[in-house]
């Protein structure tokens, strides 16, 4: 059994409203290996990204405790880099310096910090895109820009909000493939949260189904489709199964 990542044990998440308090999150917990990619799925407003802006220390619980590498999570910390829906990109820095940016905080010196950036750039297949600016990529490209900034900083956390929900169809898919095959080959820990079931079945060892708001887990689901995955397991009658298990499981709880 491999090693504990991040535990979250009980968590409970209110926010005031005019009508009182709303509860988004009741009681959740789930544990997570190192190196698992673990999905998180659940209908839109389901808690899902509450959930994961209490784990980046952005947000804190009512109640519960959440705990990586078994230490507390009490806020946000270079041990966790988070991998945004709208690219999170400054548009007057060029792909270098907005992978630099990310590593301004860390303590590095410049050098340190320019052979990360090159490396992260690298490893995201960006090589002769430095000195781009975002305007003129691809929203494909730009993604991969965040994936970089995200893991130059060598995180034992990699968190996913929806990081493909705003480019096409297409790319989303050709996204999904690199991402996953980049955290394979490296062994990145990866804590995803998204609405799209495919997503979250082709990316993930194990599938955390949310019930609807307000969330609490429901199911979890070992993804029995062996590494590495290619786009064509999508259509294989296990996926396929898999995929109505969990569609089922959601719509239970509409």
């Amino acid at each position: 059994m491999r090693e504990r990542s991040l535990e979250v044990i009980e968590v409970s998440k209110s926010f005031p409203t005019a009508q009182g308090r709303l509860q988004v999150l009741d009681g959740v917990s789930f544990s997570q290996a190192r190196g698992e990619v673990l999905s998180i799925v659940g209908a839109s407003g389901s808690g899902k990204t509450t959930l994961l802006r209490i784990v980046a220390g952005l947000d804190t619980p009512d109640d519960g405790v959440l705990r990586l590498n078994g230490r507390e999570i009490d806020g946000p910390g270079p041990e966790r880099s988070l991998i945004f829906q709208q690219f999170g990109l400054m548009p007057w820095l060029s792909v270098v310096e907005n992978v630099l940016f990310g590593l301004a905080p860390s303590g590095l010196s410049k050098t340190e910090q320019a052979d990360r950036a090159k490396d992260a750039i690298g490893r995201v297949g960006l090589q002769g895109f430095e000195d781009f600016h975002p305007k003129a990529l691809s929203g494909g490209m730009q993604q991969r820009v965040g994936i970089a900034r995200a893991l130059a900083v060598g995180p034992r956390l990699l968190l996913c909000d929806e990081p493909f929900a705003s480019v096409d169809a297409m790319t989303r898919q050709t996204m999904q493939t690199d991402l996953l095959n980049i955290v394979t080959r490296e062994g990145v820990t990866v804590l995803l949260v998204t609405h799209d079931i495919e997503e979250a079945l082709f990316l993930g060892d194990r599938v955390v189904v949310f019930s609807s708001r307000p969330a609490r887990v429901i199911e979890e689901i070992d993804v029995e489709i062996p590494k590495p995955r290619e786009h064509s397991v999508r259509t294989s009658t296990g996926f396929q199964e898999q995929r109505a298990m969990v569609w089922e499981l959601l719509q239970a709880t509409a």
